[in-house]
């Protein structure tokens, strides 16, 4: 069972996509994303598997929730910084977390 002190180990943060576009050298269909979460964090980028509810064009401006601490991957030569949070329905479509309101990129998820 995680702890309350595992789940303070997470850096979660929100940040707004800058770019979005299909990541062809992907197994499973996902986009590639650029993601800005503020002057502290910068501009990070991510594999996302989103395209059965997104179209690329849509993602731009959009605010997302990401793990930024987690250690980077390579997805097929890319390098994914970080971990874009959402739901998983049970036809394993994601749908992205949101808030009700923007706030700055970087703020922090508690």
């Amino acid at each position: 069972m995680a702890t309350i002190e595992d789940f303070q180990s997470l850096d979660i943060r929100v940040g707004t996509i800058l770019e979005a576009s299909f990541f062809e050298e992907a197994r499973k269909p996902a986009y590639k994303v650029r993601i800005d979460f503020g002057e502290e964090w910068g501009i990070k980028q991510s594999s996302a598997q989103i395209t059965d509810r997104y179209e690329a064009e849509q993602l731009v401006g959009k605010q997302v929730i990401a793990v930024i601490n987690f250690p980077s991957m390579r997805i097929a030569g890319y390098k994914s910084e970080v971990l874009i949070l959402g739901g998983v329905l049970a036809n394993k479509a994601v749908v992205l977390l949101n808030l009700d309101d923007p706030v700055p990129n970087g703020t922090k998820i508690s």
